[in-house]
């Protein structure tokens, strides 16, 4: 059968890029693609590897050879475990650049990355890269932090705000759902004591648990009191022993030059549980949720 998308996983051989590419198995079964793992030479450290008895063009077409030579290990490792399509590519450059230059290329259907542990996958990855690749990659970005994960996706929590951009999150839910037959955990979190306000966001919670219910999957709908966002999502996501947690990375309007919205940054640092972050497409309108 032909391959209808790919999943792009940057890896530097440690375990916890080990760690998020078990973890893409079973969605790239599930979402019929290929793998493409992508380790990126940091032009910024390539310095670091040369010397004074060879040239700059030596250093680096041996390091070149050395990083393939563990790449196609590591596929052939991958293929013979999983019975998937895993091709290698190696870049150049910026981290971040290079990663969203190949998701630019292949469109995948996600960016599957390992984001903690003492290893340089997490010196490279937390902070302004991982924030960074989650900005500008089109392509949903999964984080995997966590050193234990069950196989597939028995539940998924779903942090609501309700602006218009809460769609496209609500729509990848149900797609990723649909794949796992899933349970979709819709949550929000009430941090004011007006009526008005409260008595709104129940209404809007009770259309999007309708509109999950019309696609035929399981969901349950409610509402969580506290003033720190990120926290209550993840207490949240750990009682319902959750498999993934969906954010949108705009919804807090906070971006800057290198970071995403304060609450997305802390789930995605802090969640044991994988997240994956949706970046919106760009409008000139804020509406509310609606399911037309």
């Amino acid at each position: 059968m032909a391959l209808l998308n790919h999943i792009v996983v940057p890896v530097d051989f440690s375990e916890q890029s080990n760690i998020a590419l078990g973890q893409t198995f079973n969605l790239a079964h599930a979402t019929n693609s290929g793998i493409t793992l992508i380790y990126v030479i940091d032009e910024t450290l390539l310095s670091s590897v040369f010397n004074l008895f060879s040239s700059h063009d030596t250093q680096e077409a041996l390091l070149r050879i050395g990083i393939q030579t563990k790449l196609n290990e590591l596929a052939k490792d991958a293929e013979q475990t999983s019975g998937l399509s895993i091709d290698t590519r190696i870049e150049k450059g910026k981290i971040y650049e290079q990663i969203v230059k190949v998701s630019e290329d292949l469109h995948p259907a996600f960016i599957i990355m390992g984001t903690n542990g003492e290893s340089t996958l997490a010196k490279k990855f937390m902070g302004s890269n991982a924030a960074r690749v989650i900005k500008e990659a089109h392509s949903p970005v999964i984080t995997i932090k966590g050193k234990t994960h069950r196989n597939g996706c028995k539940t998924i929590v779903l942090p609501l705000d309700f602006s218009r951009e809460t769609k496209e999150k609500v729509d990848k839910c149900i797609e990723i759902a649909r794949f796992f037959k899933s349970e979709i955990r819709v949550m929000s979190v009430i941090d004011t004591k007006d009526e008005f306000l409260i008595n709104k966001l129940k209404r809007q919670l009770d259309q999007v648990v309708d509109f999950i219910s019309s696609h035929q999957l399981p969901v349950k709908g409610e509402f969580i009191e506290g003033d720190n966002i990120a926290e209550e999502v993840i207490k949240f996501a750990e009682k319902v022993d959750a498999d993934l947690i969906m954010i949108m990375t705009q919804q807090e309007l906070v971006w800057t030059e290198f970071f995403i919205g304060n609450a997305s940054q802390e789930i995605i640092n802090n969640s044991e549980i994988p997240v994956c972050s949706i970046r919106p497409i760009e409008r000139k309108d804020k509406t509310e949720f609606t399911t037309s």
